[in-house]
C-alpha cells in the first residue's frame, strides 16, 4: 500500500517533472536531448548479465571511476552500463569511457519506465552510488532477483531527519538491497536507523579517497602558473552556487587592496551559470579572462573557468582552494580534489555532505572553516600571506588522502561476495526445485 500511494504521487507529479525538464532545457539545451530515456525508452542494446552502475552526476561519476575500472577488470567480458541523471554527468561518462561502457539516463521512478529500463539492460548486478533510494526501482530489482548494492553510501543526520515522514516506505525499499557499503561507521549507523537490515550494512570507506589524479594535472597546473606569473598569489573558488560568487568577489576585492597581483579563479557548479558569473565579474570591474577564450595572463584579476572536466588542473595551479556549496546550505562539495594535489582547503559552515572528510582535514591541519561569507576574505588574506603555512597545510591535506585510501579494494571484496552468493543461488535453484 505504501509503494502504491508513492507510485500514485509520482504519476500525479509527472506533468510537473516534465515541465521542469523543459524549463531546464531552455537554460541548458542538453536537457532537450534524449528525454525519452527518462521514461525508459531507448533502443535495446542487446545486453545480458551486465554490471550496472548508477552515478547521479559529475561528482558521483568521478568517485565511481576507480570502482568502475575495477569492475570492468574483474568481470570482463561482461558489459558495463553506467546511468546518470544530469547531462553534465552524462558528458563526464562519455569523456572518461567513450564507447567502452553503455550510457543511458536513469528513468524516473515510474513502474512502467523502470520495467522498460530493466528489460533492456538485464543486469546481473546493480551498483548505486551514495544516497539514491528509489522505491519502485529497488522493488523491481528485488522481484527480479537482481543483487543490488548501495556503495560509497552516505547519509547525513539532516537526510535521516528528512526521510522520517516516509521512513516506512524507505525501509521497504531497503529490504531489496543486498549490500550497503557505507563510507563511515556514522553513515552505517544512520542506514540501520533508517531501516536497513543490520547484517547487510558494512563499512568500506570513501571511494573518493581512491580517485586517480588526471594524467598531467600537475604539469598543466605548473604550466598555467608559469603563464600567469609564478610568484603571484592565486586562489580558487570552486563549484560555487548562487550567493557564493558575490562573497568570493567581495573577498577578492579586499585581497587586491593588500595584494594587487592576486588572481581569483572561479568555477560555477552548474554550466548554465558560467556566463552569469563572467558577467558579474566584469560588472564589478575585474580584468576578466575565461578558460574558453584562452585563459589568463599576468594582468588578469579574475579567471572564470567555463568548461567542465578541467577543475583539477586549476586546483593544481592554485595556492589555496575555497570549496563552495558550503557558504549556502547545499552541504559542500568534494574537498579531496584539492587535498589530493596538496592544496590547502577553506570551507564554509555547511559541509554536511562531506562532514566526516571535512572534519578529518580540519583536524589534521589541512583545511580551515569560515563561519560566514564575511570571514572568507580575511582568512584567504591571512593564509596567502603565509606561504610556508600554505605548504604545511597542503602536506597535511595530502597525508589524509594517502592514509585513507583502500575503499575500492574493500568494496570490491564485498561486491565479490554478493556476486558469488547470487551465482550460488542461481546454480542451486534447479537442484532445490527437483528435490522438492
Amino acid at each position: 500500500m505504501l509503494r502504491f500511494l508513492y507510485t500514485v504521487a509520482v504519476y500525479l507529479s509527472t506533468p510537473v517533472i516534465v515541465w521542469r525538464l523543459v524549463a531546464r532545457g531552455f537554460r541548458y539545451r542538453d536537457y532537450f536531448q534524449r528525454w525519452r530515456e527518462r521514461f525508459g525508452r531507448f533502443p535495446d542494446p542487446g545486453l545480458h548479465d551486465c554490471i550496472w552502475v548508477h552515478a547521479v552526476s559529475v561528482g558521483e561519476v568521478n568517485a565511481a571511476l576507480p570502482l568502475i575500472q575495477a569492475l570492468r577488470r574483474r568481470y570482463a567480458p561482461r558489459p558495463v552500463v553506467v546511468t546518470t541523471v544530469t547531462p553534465t554527468g552524462s558528458a563526464r561518462v562519455r569523456k572518461l569511457f567513450g564507447d567502452e561502457v553503455f550510457h543511458v539516463y536513469l528513468p524516473y521512478d515510474l513502474p512502467s519506465a523502470v520495467t522498460r529500463f530493466l528489460d533492456r539492460i538485464r543486469p546481473a548486478l546493480a551498483v548505486v552510488m551514495e544516497t539514491e533510494i528509489w522505491p519502485n526501482l529497488f522493488h523491481q530489482c528485488g522481484r527480479r532477483g537482481i543483487p543490488l548494492a548501495v556503495v560509497n553510501a552516505r547519509l547525513s543526520e539532516r537526510s535521516l531527519r528528512g526521510y522520517r515522514p516516509i521512513r516506512a516506505l524507505v525501509r521497504q525499499a531497503l529490504g531489496n538491497v543486498t549490500l550497503i557499503a557505507a563510507q563511515s561507521h556514522a553513515d552505517a549507523r544512520r542506514y540501520r536507523a533508517l531501516g536497513a537490515e543490520s547484517t547487510r550494512v558494512q563499512v568500506a570507506g570513501n571511494l573518493k579517497y581512491d580517485m586517480p589524479l588526471p594524467k598531467g594535472a600537475r604539469l598543466r597546473g605548473a604550466e598555467l602558473r608559469l603563464r600567469w606569473g609564478e610568484t603571484r598569489p592565486v586562489w580558487f573558488a570552486a563549484s560555487t552556487h548562487e550567493g557564493e560568487e558575490l562573497a568570493a568577489f567581495k573577498a577578492h576585492l579586499a585581497l587586491l587592496a593588500r595584494m594587487p597581483d592576486a588572481l581569483l579563479l572561479i568555477a560555477a557548479r552548474h554550466p548554465e551559470r558560467f556566463r552569469a558569473v563572467e558577467h558579474a565579474a566584469r560588472n564589478l570591474g575585474f580584468a576578466v579572462a575565461t578558460h574558453g577564450a584562452g585563459d589568463a595572463n599576468p594582468e588578469t584579476q579574475c579567471l572564470v573557468v567555463d568548461e567542465m572536466g578541467v577543475m583539477m588542473r586549476y586546483f593544481a595551479a592554485c595556492d589555496l582552494a575555497f570549496v563552495a556549496g558550503s557558504l549556502v546550505p547545499i552541504g559542500g562539495h568534494n574537498v579531496l580534489e584539492p587535498a589530493a594535489l596538496s592544496r590547502p582547503v577553506v570551507v564554509g559552515p555547511y559541509t554536511f555532505n562531506f562532514e566526516e572528510i571535512t572534519r578529518t582535514l580540519i583536524d589534521a591541519g589541512g583545511a580551515r572553516r569560515v563561519a560566514s561569507a564575511a570571514e572568507l576574505g580575511p582568512v584567504v588574506l591571512e593564509l596567502l600571506r603565509d606561504p610556508a603555512g600554505l605548504v604545511r597545510m597542503g602536506i597535511a591535506a595530502h597525508a589524509v588522502c594517502a592514509r585513507e585510501r583502500g575503499a575500492v579494494r574493500r568494496t570490491m571484496v564485498l561486491l565479490g561476495r554478493v556476486v558469488a552468493r547470487a551465482r550460488y543461488r542461481e546454480e542451486s535453484a534447479p537442484v532445490i526445485a527437483a528435490g522438492g
